[in-house]
């Protein structure tokens, strides 16, 4: 699994700390959308592995976390850069709108 699942213990060095851009999906397993979007955010995990730090958090697991990037629709995207939350999306897309909020912040 390339992907890196999140919660109050580990968010702040696998997501804050990152020496590279990080996208996290904000979802909860009974999220129909969350469901339907996993494929893209893992298709995305594999294709910049090593470019890209892609991090699943669990709304239900980790609802610190959650309530402090207001988080009230899920699924929700945000990227993450040098610390700090650059780009939010909420809802279902495609993965070439994953990939729009990101690539500008790869060091390609």
């Amino acid at each position: 699994m390339v992907e890196v699942q999140v919660d109050s213990t580990n968010f702040e060095q696998e997501v804050l700390k990152s020496d590279i851009p990080v996208l996290a999906d904000f979802y909860a397993d009974w999220c129909a959308p969350c469901v339907m979007l996993a494929p893209a955010v893992e298709e995305i995990a594999k294709e910049y592995q090593g470019r890209l730090k892609v991090c699943k958090v669990n709304v239900d697991n980790a609802q610190d976390i959650a309530m402090s990037f207001g988080i009230m629709s899920i699924p929700t995207i945000i990227v993450f850069n040098q610390g700090r939350a650059v780009e939010k999306r909420i809802g279902l897309m495609s993965k070439s709108d994953l990939e729009s909020m990101f690539v500008k912040y790869l060091n390609n």
